[in-house]
């Protein structure tokens, strides 16, 4: 549904996979997924360790592994779910550094995913699913 509301090409990630510019990725059912440095080039990186939140995927696995390819030079962005996974991850990215948008309690289906993020004081803004890519555009501006 993310390819409704926005502009950018949504698509299932694939093992080995560059990341490019202007695309979202979607984790395969039962796969963590991770951006990861393979020589020089930043890839997709998708395994089976252990649940983490209960969650395969989970998100945190993939926040880490932004916040340590990217630094500064990420968003991160919190939309509906379940529970809490997120939060952690999402903590590392704020300790690099990273801008976190989330989304606001009225347009989620379940609150748990940015709602943990908000209440943990992590959100630097909480927005409407249809603001989501015009907030993360005011972050690139």
């Amino acid at each position: 549904q993310l390819d409704k509301v926005g502009r950018l090409p949504v698509h299932e990630a694939r093992a080995g996979e560059p990341v490019r510019p202007g695309h979202a990725y979607i984790a395969p059912g039962d796969y963590h997924m991770e951006v990861a440095d393979r020589n020089g080039v930043k890839a997709i990186h998708l395994h089976q360790k252990p649940p983490e939140n209960f969650c395969r995927p989970a998100v945190d696995v993939l926040f880490r592994s932004v916040a340590k390819s990217y630094g500064e030079r990420a968003i991160g962005v919190i939309l509906t779910g379940m529970g809490e996974d997120g939060m952690r991850g999402m903590q590392v990215m704020k300790e690099a550094g990273i801008p976190i948008i989330a989304q606001d309690a009225e347009t989620s289906v379940v609150w748990g995913m940015p709602g943990a993020v908000v209440q943990a004081g992590l959100a630097d803004e909480v927005v409407p699913i249809e603001k989501v890519y015009q907030t993360i555009s005011e972050f690139i501006i």
